[in-house]
This record gives structure tokens, C-alpha cells and sequence, in this order.
């Protein structure tokens, strides 16, 4: 059986990005092999507010179950000790030159300036940590995470050639269709779940109709006037791609108005059972925190062992 391990960072609520590139995808192979989890600990690599990063962990954790994940271990990355112990471990085989190398943290210090946290720098290793302790056979990443597959890739191999095979070296795994989800108000970049909750160009999974309504109708376009797919043209291009996404074809619409209406009342169809479902779940708390407890609870008996072997290997008692 391929064992699939994802997890997402609760740095700000989740789009119809995400859920067309990543969460839509989890849920079609979602089995008992499948560990889908929320990255917490990367959400302390940038300034934060504790008590939004519960309430953001909180509504992620409900919208994962929304989106029919739950046949997989759910699980709170911070729930389970290992990352943290493995974490370290790896620090100890991997290079500041290939972490300098790392294309996010040049982004992101860049934003951050002279008050950038050393767990940014390490951030990539946690994630490996992450990877290695499932031994997943199959990471689904999006093209912004490449890099840090590869690199959990190395760390493994050098692991293992260093004091033993202890890791199962994964493959990342890129999901086709959605994939890569635009801004509405600047196609030129990925619709993100950070860009702040009355960002508009973000279509948020518990949006109501209206407010994709509003979103969808001020999304950019051009000139051309025609409903058609061009590179030169991102913005008609994106709306396309998300009616396409979601079930809708462009086929017939001849103006800007009608593929507007299309793609909004073809979001607002592939979003109304995910906020049903969310609704039901966040009336029934109680059934919410078993389900992440049994995760967590499969997730450190599959992590104990990986820990113990590396920890052997590395020459600790």
C-alpha cells in the first residue's frame, strides 16, 4: 500500500486553492495509509498572534474533515513529539549552504528584514522531519514546495549512507488539474491563504455566495473581450481554469459577464457541500477532538519507531 502524508500550515484560512489543488486531491486517495495533518510548529517560523493561530488551527482542522479527509490518521503536528526530537537529528546531517539555498526562506527573510527567526532558516528540516518519520512513498506538493521534498530526499540519503539505512527516501507527487489556482486580483501570482481575510482576490472556503459573488465579479481581466485561454492573458485564463475545476465549461460563454456568472455559481456549487458539512462538525466539537486524538494516536505509534531507530543510528542510547 503507498503511504501519502500531507500536511497544511494554519498561516491564514484556507482557499478554493487549496482545496482544488490540495485538499480535493488528499480526499480521493484519503484510506487508512494516508496521514493528513496541520503544520502548526511551521506556523512559529514568522511573527503571529498565538490566539490566531488556534483559532485559524481550529476552523483548518474542522474544514479538513469538511472536505473528506477523515479516512485518514488526522493529526495536529505539534500532537506528536517526534517532529520535534526527529527535527533536531537532521540538523545534525544537514548543510547551512543548501538551507541558504532555499528559495521560501530568501522570500520570506526578504519580507521579514533583520528580525527573521533562525526557525525559518531550519524550517526546511522540520519539514523533512515531517516526511521521513511516515516513511511516505508519496509527498502531493505543490511547485512552491518542491524544493523542500528534494531536500528531505538528500537528508535521507545522507542519513542513511552516514550511520544506516534508517529512511525510506520519498517522492513528491504533483496533482495536475488546479493545481495552481490564481489571485483574482493579480493572476500573476497564487491565490494564498495569507493574503489576509479581506484580501479579494482570495476565495475563501467558507465564503458565503454573496461574497464569491462580489470576489468573482471584480476578478481582473483585459481588453480582448473574448472567452478565451492565452498565456498572455492570465486573469480570463484563471477564471477558465477555475470553472473548469469545478465542473463548468467555458464552452458558449461569449462575454466577460457570462463566464463570471458561470464560475461563480460553479465555486459557490463545489463550496456548498464543504460549509454544510463544516457547519455539522463545528455543532459536534466533542467528535471533532476524538477524531484528532485517534490521529494523533496512529501517528505517534508509526513515528515511535522511525525515532528510536534514528536515534540509534546517530549513536544515542
Amino acid at each position: 500500500m503507498t503511504r501519502r502524508l500531507s500536511l497544511i500550515t494554519p498561516s491564514g484560512r484556507l482557499t478554493l486553492g487549496n482545496h482544488l489543488g490540495a485538499l480535493r486531491p488528499m480526499a480521493a486517495s484519503a484510506d487508512s495509509d494516508a496521514f493528513y495533518g496541520l503544520s502548526d510548529l511551521h506556523a512559529l517560523t514568522l511573527p503571529h498572534e498565538p490566539s490566531v493561530l488556534r483559532t485559524r488551527t481550529e476552523e483548518m482542522a474542522l474544514l479538513l474533515m469538511a472536505s473528506g479527509l477523515e479516512p485518514a490518521a488526522l493529526f495536529i503536528q505539534s500532537h506528536v513529539p517526534a517532529h520535534r526530537s526527529l527535527s533536531y537529528l537532521l540538523e545534525c546531517v544537514a548543510h547551512t549552504g543548501e538551507l541558504g539555498r532555499m528559495i521560501q526562506f530568501k522570500e520570506k527573510s526578504r519580507r521579514v528584514g533583520a528580525s527573521v527567526r533562525a526557525s525559518l532558516f531550519t524550517y526546511p528540516v522540520l519539514m523533512a522531519a515531517d516526511i521521513l518519520l511516515y516513511g511516505a512513498t508519496e509527498v502531493p506538493v505543490g511547485d512552491d514546495q518542491r524544493q523542500h521534498v528534494e531536500l528531505a530526499r538528500d537528508i535521507a540519503v545522507r542519513f542513511n549512507t552516514t550511520y544506516g539505512r534508517v529512511f525510506s527516501v520519498p517522492q513528491a507527487v504533483h496533482p495536475e488539474a488546479g493545481a495552481r489556482v490564481m489571485d483574482l486580483a493579480d493572476p500573476t501570482r497564487k491565490m494564498s491563504k495569507s493574503a489576509g481575510d479581506a484580501h479579494p482576490g482570495s476565495i475563501f472556503l467558507l465564503d458565503e455566495p454573496d461574497v464569491v459573488r462580489r470576489k468573482v465579479a471584480r476578478a481582473v481581466t483585459d481588453s480582448a473581450g473574448d472567452v478565451s485561454r492565452d498565456e498572455e492573458r492570465p486573469g480570463v485564463t484563471n477564471l477558465i481554469d477555475i470553472l473548469e475545476a469545478c465542473g463548468g465549461s467555458a464552452a458558449g460563454l461569449s462575454t466577460y459577464g457570462d463566464l463570471k456568472a458561470a464560475v461563480t455559481d460553479a465555486v459557490v456549487a463545489e463550496l456548498e457541500p464543504i460549509q454544510k458539512r463544516y457547519r455539522e462538525l463545528a455543532a459536534d466539537r466533542t467528535y471533532v477532538t476524538e477524531v484528532y486524538a485517534a490521529g494523533a494516536a496512529r501517528c505517534r505509534e508509526v513515528t515511535a519507531p522511525v525515532l528510536a531507530a534514528a536515534e540509534a543510528a546517530i549513536g544515542l542510547a
